[in-house]
């Protein structure tokens, strides 16, 4: 419990530094145009790619910044582009999606496992369930018909977005990206 303890704080702490803000800021706005990208699958299910910028911001900032982050930048996208009608519920499961990755991510050494484990965490509570409960409240159309599919979507979506994910940190490390960040503190 120290440790989520210990990694809230220091995430916290990220708030104040001009750095946490511009790099937060650009990486939202890589993921804004990343959504643009969404493929619709159906009514209720989508396969996008934003996610990716956002979890960058998890992985350099933290739970506190990635909750704030992950409901800003909900709120955010759907002023710029409105995809049906608000519901805070989305906005929730932005947030804790924020947070875990944050926990999983921030401060701690970046394994394939770490990031599969932090997808299915996301997948399941934020997709899965509450992505779900969302659908069920806002269109009437039963938590479980809605469901399987949601289940079979981020099942075969976890590891493929895990890969993603972590190559492309891999990728960025071994270009000095993240040492560049650093040291411009």
């Amino acid at each position: 419990m120290q440790g989520i303890r210990a990694s809230f704080v220091d995430s916290y702490r990220e708030f104040g530094k001009a750095r946490t803000i511009t790099t937060a800021s650009m990486f939202g706005a890589v993921s804004i145009v990343l959504g643009s990208l969404t493929l619709q699958a159906g009514d209720f299910l989508k396969v996008g790619f934003s996610t990716i910028a956002n979890q960058m911001v998890y992985l350099l900032f933290g739970p506190a910044v990635g909750g704030c982050f992950g409901a800003a930048l909900d709120v955010l996208k759907y002023f710029i582009k409105p995809t049906g009608e608000f519901f805070p519920g989305w906005t929730l499961g932005a947030a804790a999606a924020g947070v875990l990755y944050g926990l999983f991510f921030y401060k701690k050494r970046l394994t394939f496992l770490r990031v599969l484990a932090a997808e299915f965490t996301v997948s399941v509570v934020c997709n899965m369930l509450l992505g779900t409960l969302w659908l069920d409240i806002m269109y009437g159309k039963g938590f479980f018909v809605l469901l399987p599919a949601r289940v079979l979507k981020n099942l075969l979506m976890c590891p493929a977005n895990a890969l993603i994910f972590y190559s492309l940190v891999r990728a960025m490390e071994q270009a000095g990206v993240f040492r560049a960040l650093r040291k411009s503190v």
